[in-house]
């Protein structure tokens, strides 16, 4: 690897703060904010909108869509393709 070209690499803590949750992992992201960790360290503080504490995927409350009955709605409102000129 090249010299001086990449961000520095370290600690940066991430917090969500819809859930009330923080964890710490290695990143290039900076923070002027820090944040007093668990080891007694303090690290630069990342606050984030969503996470997979929050996010609707991993909690189980994401709603699944039923295309399959929203293409049969169409397709009895609109008929199908094709049936316009006598072709199945």
């Amino acid at each position: 690897m090249r010299e001086g070209i990449h961000p520095a690499y370290g600690p940066v803590v991430f917090r969500d703060r819809a859930a009330n949750h923080a964890f710490l992992t290695g990143s290039t992201m900076t923070s002027e904010k820090t944040i007093d960790w668990e080891d007694g360290n303090t690290y630069p503080v990342v606050d984030v909108e969503i996470s997979n504490v929050s996010h609707p995927f991993y909690t189980g409350t994401a709603r699944v869509l039923d295309t399959a009955g929203r293409v049969e709605r169409f397709e009895r409102r609109f008929g199908r393709r094709g049936e316009q000129r006598g072709e199945r």
